[in-house]
């Protein structure tokens, strides 16, 4: 499923304007994205958690040289699953 066919099934379910719902599916997202931006957590109870992670700097390899390189320490987002969405995917 890609964004347009949810906007258009949330649509179809709540009976809500296509237009409407992409405002509302697209509002959901961006304060989702301003909340990890602020580092805070986004909790949906049973869905699932949302939040930033630190990954420490490593050292990797240059597939091309074989050469030594150090990767920088970095921020990642990182989605957690709720147990009703665990026990969804189970069945």
């Amino acid at each position: 499923m890609n964004k347009n066919e949810l906007i258009q099934q949330v649509s179809e379910k709540t009976g809500i304007s296509k237009k409407d719902t992409e405002k509302v599916v697209n509002a959901t997202l961006d304060q989702v994205i301003q909340a990890l931006e602020a580092n805070d957590k986004v909790q949906f109870v049973g869905f699932g958690t949302f939040e930033v992670r630190e990954r420490a700097s490593r050292t990797g390899r240059n597939p091309q040289t074989g050469e030594t390189i150090t990767i920088p320490a970095t921020r990642v987002p990182g989605f957690r699953a709720g147990n009703k969405f665990k026990d969804a995917v189970k069945k």
